[in-house]
């Protein structure tokens, strides 16, 4: 593509961003300036999307690029993940164990009774989409008090931080196959290019740090019939997850500190199995930074389609790794569709000199042929 330089643009350029600011601080009645607690906190999901979607876990730095960016999302997660690629890499972490997770919510689809129970914990799944006008004229009286009332009223003060996994019960019936050893090394996507086929590590590295909605839309067009997985939900988890780093010295793993992830595993079953041993349940696994329940299920039903199209090749879209993990970054996507915005004068030149030349052609064709009908 030709680019030409824009001249005389440096103050259109500076009067845009004045612009920008201007519209982020314009009173009105909005009040004072939004503070990143703020954002933290009360559009806690918001922050959650943005951290798992800029691929780095810093809740604090993620309010501040939504603030930055006025509440866009992509914008705030390109932001969060350019400021990542400035920062040295200091170690690499050993593999970490989410039945370790200190849980805020748990529940399965699969079975009423789980070992350990379910725990419907934060979630609007049970309440009705209806509009809280009352949030409109919210004081802060009655904000402050929401939070300890509810510990004032919790019960389960002695409910245990971690669970069982429901699919450790269901590979001690047969009913999964064993847990793979590691064999290679995870694949790293901020340092390596995806060159196809790739390893599964590598899928799903791309779409933990996938933007929610691409995720959802080709998933859901595996559900909607594009391809064959109707999936349940052996268990879908959100807590913190201890972060288990080497000692410096000792070498022994001690936790530095813990993130916020949601993690969803799915079964479902392939159309045919070829292994000689019984048949089993096949697996799908998701897991994002923050507590994105949508993102993380998507993934997990995208991870088993994945697998199918590289078992038996892509009968779709979902199952075709190339398509995929190339059209589900937010960032990547976001920004080819934003660089047509950018100066193409030279290359629409060219196309309209074409164009000219074509239509030229034409008439004279169309002229010589009549001439030719009336002689």
């Amino acid at each position: 593509m030709g680019y030409v330089a824009i001249k005389g643009g440096g103050r259109a350029i500076e009067g845009s961003h004045a612009a920008v600011e201007a519209l982020r601080t314009a009173e009105g009645d909005a009040g004072a300036p939004l503070s990143l607690s703020a954002i933290e906190h009360q559009l806690r999901l918001l922050t959650s999307r943005v951290v798992s979607e800029g691929g780095l876990y810093h809740p604090r730095l993620a309010a501040l690029a939504i603030k930055q960016m006025q509440g866009d999302t992509l914008e705030a997660a390109f932001a969060l993940r350019a400021y990542r690629s400035t920062k040295p890499r200091l170690l690499e972490m050993p593999v970490q164990d989410t039945s370790k997770m200190r849980l805020i919510r748990r529940i399965s689809s699969a079975f009423k009774d789980i070992p350990g129970g379910q725990m419907l914990g934060p979630t609007y799944d049970y309440a009705l989409r209806l509009m809280r006008l009352d949030l409109a004229d919210e004081s802060p009286e009655a904000f402050r008090s929401v939070a300890s009332r509810f510990m004032q009223q919790r019960p389960g003060a002695d409910l245990p931080d971690t669970f069982p996994k429901v699919l450790d019960a269901l590979r001690a019936d047969g009913l999964l196959p064993p847990l793979a050893t590691r064999a290679q090394d995870a694949f790293d996507i901020t340092r390596e290019p995806l060159v196809f086929p790739v390893p599964r590590s590598a899928a799903l590295a791309t779409m933990a740090r996938a933007e929610t909605g691409s995720l959802l839309a080709i998933a859901y067009s595996n559900m909607r019939g594009y391809g064959d997985v109707h999936p349940t939900i052996a268990e879908l988890r959100v807590g913190y997850l201890p972060v288990m780093l080497p000692h410096p010295v000792t070498g022994e793993l001690i936790e530095a500190g813990e993130v916020l992830m949601t993690e969803c595993e799915v079964v479902a079953m392939y159309e045919s199995d070829d292994n000689d041993g019984p048949p089993v349940f096949t697996l799908g696994y998701g897991a994002c930074f923050g507590h994105n329940e949508v993102k993380a299920i998507a993934m997990a039903i995208l991870d088993r389609a994945l697998q199918k199209g590289m078992r038996d090749g892509p009968s779709n879209p979902s199952e075709d790794p190339e398509f995929v993990l190339l059209h589900v970054d937010g960032v990547d996507s976001m920004g080819f569709a934003s660089h047509y915005k950018m100066p193409h004068y030279v290359t629409f030149q060219s196309d309209m000199d074409r164009l000219r030349t074509t239509q030229s052609k034409a008439t004279q064709s169309t002229v010589t042929a009549t001439q030719g009908v009336k002689a």
